[in-house]
């Protein structure tokens, strides 16, 4: 495999500065932030008044613990710009979410935000092993998703040759890929096994194409699903973070030549871990809720935000900012099943270690008799046509979960193509239980 370690002069100062430095940066930043936040936002007046807490109280990075939470019913409440902090003449750019379950959530960027967000996606691609000069393959969705144009700036910024393919059209994926040559691409782990997929049909070996390092995000993935792209390409396969809430792609990236979690670019976002369940502020090290607050966002800074995302907080390896272990899931994704908690990427832990079924799946919840069933649908290998053999994958499936899980679920194994593909985040769960 490549080997794209960075090299001296690669890094900025930042990435490498004393935990004493960054620690008084942040305590700099976050002053500015929160008073910014208290003083042009009235929801934000009003929820530190309402606990009791002023912008002046915070003394020490700790003392952000005081402060209340933002949850997304904070962000839909005040659709579309109630959240925004300087006047809508001063912003350069909307993003929004897709607001398919609920009222969309949307965030803005001033000329300074969209800088610095060059600048940390600069820095995620560089850790990820490209420089400048390097061709890029952007499949991120283009549009008010925060994935294509996020990455995209912060790539042309660095010096990259921008290809802004966008997600779908996966023939013509493959065929771009073949023709230009790209060095890196961008696109949701999810996705990726759809363009291998068409590999395969079109009988081109991926382990003969240009790409070095594949940037995987947008939804959770396993290191199981790591091997099977890095085996199947012949590349590096590294995870960045982000939500639009916070910036957008570029929060946090793992380093290609650890890959060990993700450094978080702690200079311009202040982590914590709380207990999903209490919101204590958890210790480094405990695995726990991630919640974000912005140090350096004019048009939309936003306070503790709860991510949702089940994560824990590590000291730093090949930055001197902190790691966020790998996202396993999300508090809100998480399935309650007869009282077990089950993630869909301990389902996709499973499915990859059998040789016959193909990494694709989805999960489906039901109930009858009033008792909850899980049933999970996948598809074998295009050379798999043996019945027998496609019975004892999904015989071997369902007795990994029984064994890893502790739940009992059905499995339906069907030809290639049965599940249904995805050109962005995957739907992993249908859940068709009553509502009660």
């Amino acid at each position: 495999m490549y080997d794209l370690s960075p090299k001296a002069g690669d890094l900025e100062p930042i990435e490498t500065a004393s935990r004493d430095e960054i620690i008084a940066l942040q305590l700099a930043r976050l002053k500015k932030s929160v008073a910014h936040a208290y003083h042009n936002v009235a929801h934000y007046k009003a929820a530190f008044d309402e606990a009791g807490v002023h912008p002046d109280d915070i003394k020490s990075l700790a003392d952000l613990a005081k402060f209340p939470f933002t949850v997304k019913q904070d962000l839909r409440a005040n659709y579309p710009f109630g959240m925004f902090a300087v006047p809508q003449s001063e912003i350069s750019r909307i993003h929004a979410s897709s607001g398919t379950t609920g009222q969309p959530t949307v965030v803005g960027y001033t000329q300074n935000d969209l800088k610095m967000w060059e600048q940390v996606i600069g820095r995620s691609l560089r850790a990820a092993g490209l420089r400048r000069g390097d061709m890029l393959h952007n499949a991120y969705g283009y549009g008010l998703f925060t994935g294509g144009l996020g990455v995209h700036g912060g790539a042309q910024a660095m010096g990259l040759t921008v290809v802004p393919v966008s997600g779908g059209m996966t023939q013509r994926q493959v065929r771009l890929i073949e023709d230009f040559k790209p060095t890196g691409i961008t696109v949701t782990p999810s996705y990726m096994l759809s363009v291998l997929d068409e590999y395969r049909a079109q009988n081109v070996d991926p382990r003969d194409s240009s790409l070095k390092v594949g940037i995987f995000g947008a939804e959770p993935w396993t290191n199981a699903m790591r091997k099977e792209i890095e085996d199947a390409f012949d590349m590096h396969a590294v995870d960045i973070y982000g939500l639009s809430e916070i910036i957008g792609p570029g929060v946090s990236m793992e380093c290609v030549e650890t890959k060990d979690g993700l450094h978080i670019w702690e200079d311009h976002f202040y982590p914590e871990i709380v207990d999903p369940k209490t919101g204590e502020v958890l210790p480094d090290g405990e695995m726990g809720e991630l919640v974000f607050t912005s140090l350096t966002k004019e048009a939309f800074p936003i306070i503790r935000y709860r991510t949702r995302d089940l994560t824990r907080l590590l000291p730093g390896t090949a930055r001197s900012m902190r790691r966020m272990e790998k996202i396993t899931g999300r508090s809100d994704d998480m399935i309650i099943l007869r009282g077990v908690n089950v993630f869909p990427t301990q389902i996709e832990e499973q499915l990859l270690a059998i040789k016959d079924l193909a990494p694709h799946f989805q999960i489906v919840l039901d109930r009858k008799d009033r008792m909850d069933r899980l049933t999970v649908n996948v598809e074998v290998l295009p050379d798999v046509s043996d019945p027998d053999q496609r019975h004892a994958a999904g015989v071997q499936l369902a007795q990994g979960i029984k064994a890893s899980v502790g739940i009992t679920a059905k499995v339906n194994v069907g030809a290639t193509g049965a599940v249904e593909r995805s050109q962005g985040k995957a739907v992993r769960v249908v859940d068709n239980r009553p509502k009660e």
